[in-house]
């Protein structure tokens, strides 16, 4: 069976993969600090020249950022696009690091052996994984797999300014039937996972205003409004006492779970209680009837992220401040559009402004959730070949924060993306100390090639 022979070229070839990933995790492509712009290119063109060895047709595009790499293979069946970064976080604080972060090292741990670097897992060791089994199908076959398009970022760390008008400007070329993400990791660092809906983001910020001026609370105070009296009442009013957000119509656009998912979730024992645990926690906030990953996966939220006004110095100044300020934000899920959202809230918060008072509205932005069309049966082909490899059962799961990239590929390539990743909840990404357990290298090279046998070619 060639597969079988793939596998076995893999498993006979991993020190060599693992001095290529070595030789990438050298270069210090940080892509927020301009004095790391050469190296970004360097790190570009290793990449272009390795993808060029394997037989794509690669380059790196120049953008008036840092430059994004793209290969094209061509073959037979469905076009396939995979996408990762090569770009890392800064190193601070680099007194916090054992050793130089990009002098990569194969470390001992009693968890098992592990490559310490920065970007080993976010996310140069995750794309090397893809093209190492693009390396050992190519030796086995003398061809790659399919129609592929390699697609690596170089600012997916510096919040990707280039990326939204690199992908409209080449929106025919990097078009494809599906995208593949190599930027996730395993469910509780154990089970392999596909990521199959990523919620979205809604933001508010505004100001609410009573006086003219601050007031003095012995001359004014029981007579005067307060405006941190009015935010208060305004953000506690947010959540009714079972934890639904109260804003009307915020559910109308919220699908339910299918069953087929909610029984997938079950099934992955999450424990809750060890979760909040490790921060300090042990009650459950939200909708009370609602399991704990439907809440951070599949549900809506509505959050306060900061409230302020009057005097917050050392000591006490008795004042009515004539302000009061918050930042507001909904994670959405399903169909809820951000301006919908974001309309509904403003219409709900004026509705309850007192007398005296006005709010002002500055900031709001939103991207919309990403939902993915689990019924391509090539996303239950992946969780097959990855249930293989891995020996338990894949799941399909949710993600409670966003992938921006992914949406970008649904609302300007017009294709799904599936989210599969190798990387372990310990491995430290952005933070001293990174790593990437050599198992998760290992396994995740072998994972590729059983997926592209499966939904490529």
């Amino acid at each position: 069976m060639t597969l079988n022979a793939v596998l076995a070229r893999i498993d006979e070839t991993l020190p060599q993969s693992l001095d290529r990933l070595m030789d990438l995790l050298r270069i210090p492509s940080i892509s927020t600090d301009p004095a790391y712009k050469a190296d970004c290119a360097r790190a570009a063109d290793w990449l272009v020249n390795d993808l060029k060895s394997l037989g794509f047709d690669a380059h790196a595009a120049q953008t008036p950022g840092h430059p994004m790499v793209v290969g094209h293979a061509d073959g037979p069946g469905r076009h396939i696009l995979f996408y990762g970064h090569y770009d890392v976080q800064p190193v601070d604080p680099l007194d916090l690091w054992d050793r130089d972060p990009f002098d990569p090292e194969l470390q001992d741990t009693p968890k098992g052996r592990v490559i310490r670097a920065r970007g080993a897992s976010d996310d140069k060791g995750q794309l090397m994984t893809f093209i190492e089994a693009c390396r050992a199908w190519k030796h086995v076959h003398g061809s790659l797999p399919g129609k592929l398009t390699i697609f690596l970022e170089g600012e997916e760390e510096s919040s990707s300014p280039s990326l939204i008008p690199f992908l409209t400007e080449n929106r025919a070329e990097l078009s494809a039937d599906l995208a593949l993400i190599c930027d996730t990791g395993l469910f509780e660092g154990a089970v392999p996972a596909i990521t199959t809906m990523l919620r979205g983001l809604a933001k508010a910020e505004f100001t609410v205003r009573a006086a003219s001026r601050d007031l003095h609370s012995g001359m004014y105070g029981g007579l005067a409004r307060n405006p941190l009296h009015v935010m208060a009442a305004l953000l506690a009013n947010l959540h009714d006492a079972s934890g639904a957000v109260t804003v009307p119509g915020f559910y109308d656009d919220v699908a339910e779970l299918p069953d087929s998912l909610r029984q997938q979730w079950q099934s992955l024992a999450f424990d809750h209680a060890k979760y909040l645990g490790d921060v300090g926690l042990s009650h459950p906030a939200g909708e009370q009837d609602r399991t704990p990953l439907e809440m951070i996966w599949s549900r809506p939220t509505a959050e306060v992220n900061g409230m302020w006004g009057g005097y917050n110095g050392v000591g006490f100044k008795t004042v009515l401040p004539a302000e009061a300020h918050a930042k507001v934000s909904f994670r959405l899920v399903s169909q809820q559009d951000p301006a919908k959202v974001l309309t509904a809230f403003r219409a709900w918060a004026e509705a309850q402004i007192p007398p005296d008072c006005e709010i002002v509205w500055h900031a709001t932005d939103g991207d919309p959730a990403s939902v993915m069309a689990i019924a391509d049966p090539a996303f239950e082909a992946a969780r097959e070949a990855l249930t293989e490899e891995w020996g338990r059962p894949a799941a399909f799961v949710g993600a409670g924060g966003s992938i921006p990239v992914a949406g970008y590929f649904k609302s300007i390539l017009g294709m799904d993306a599936m989210l599969i990743g190798f990387g372990k909840d310990d491995d430290q990404i952005h933070s001293p100390n990174e790593k990437y357990d050599l198992d998760s290298f290992h396994h995740g090279i072998r994972s590729w090639a059983r997926v592209l046998a499966r939904i490529a070619g």
